[in-house]
């Protein structure tokens, strides 16, 4: 399967309850991130994170859905067509 570029975004409800679980995950998809930009809510305690990643569909749809079953993550994503 070929690879595609493209994003995902997840917004953590609560960073310190959730943080270290999607870390677990993405390190376990770490060879598939080719960047990662980080940045937590001034008020409150919610973060957004978005990566770029270079991978296949099936392999971002696999990062996708295991942040997805973590309890207070939401997760979207996107890629190329080609």
């Amino acid at each position: 399967m070929e690879k595609r570029l493209g994003f995902v975004g997840i917004i953590l409800e609560d960073r310190q309850k959730s943080a270290g679980a999607v870390n677990k995950v993405l390190s376990d998809f770490g060879e598939s991130i080719i960047a990662r930009v980080g940045l937590p809510h001034i008020r409150g305690h919610h973060a957004v994170i978005t990566l770029i990643v270079d991978a296949t569909t099936d392999d971002i749809g696999a990062l996708t859905g295991r942040l997805g079953g973590i309890p207070g993550i939401s997760v979207k994503s996107a890629c190329s067509k080609v």
